[in-house]
């Protein structure tokens, strides 16, 4: 075992393979997804430390004044040397219109979808919704500002970003 992964937001999807060797609890908001630890990104409560978190399309649906203290929730719950992986939307470039940009598992995301979250899973899931939106460079500094001594972003396929910090 490689260490413990904290999966925050994790709803129903599993952790990464590339996390195959860490053992995974699992942090969500949302009961119905029976996580490990019932609780809010932005108040993680008395857990931790952790050698490893993974964070995917959840910080979008914070509020912009949310974001940075959910940040300094990821860096407080890690080790010291610990990794934070977080993936969220890329919004560089990109209109919000109904124009399909891609496929993905539940349909076409055209970038309405991107900003304001998939508008016909919506009305059946109000936490699917999305409030703040990045790119590249507001990743980053979001990351720095809460404390990671080294933070490197990458553009992905399919309009996703991802952040590789370290505390």
């Amino acid at each position: 075992m490689a260490g413990v992964l904290l999966h925050v937001g994790c709803g129903s999807a599993p952790k990464p393979d590339t996390f195959e060797q860490y053992e995974e609890v699992r942090l969500d908001i949302s009961p119905e997804y029976q996580p490990d630890i019932l609780a809010s990104m932005i108040d993680m409560g008395d857990i931790g430390p952790f050698d490893a978190l993974y964070s995917c399309h959840s910080l979008e649906h914070l509020y912009p004044h949310e974001v940075p203290v959910a940040a300094r929730e990821f860096h407080r719950v890690l080790n010291e040397g610990g990794t934070a992986v977080v993936v969220v939307p890329d919004l560089e470039g990109v209109q919000p219109t109904e124009e399909p940009l891609y496929e993905s598992k539940a349909g076409p995301v055209c970038g309405l979808d991107l900003f304001y979250g998939m508008a016909r899973l919506i009305p059946g899931s109000p936490y699917m919704a999305h409030h703040s939106g990045f790119i590249a460079s507001t990743l980053q500094a979001v990351l720095e500002e809460a404390g990671f001594a080294k933070v490197e972003t990458r553009r992905l396929d399919n309009y996703n970003l991802m952040a590789m910090a370290v505390k």
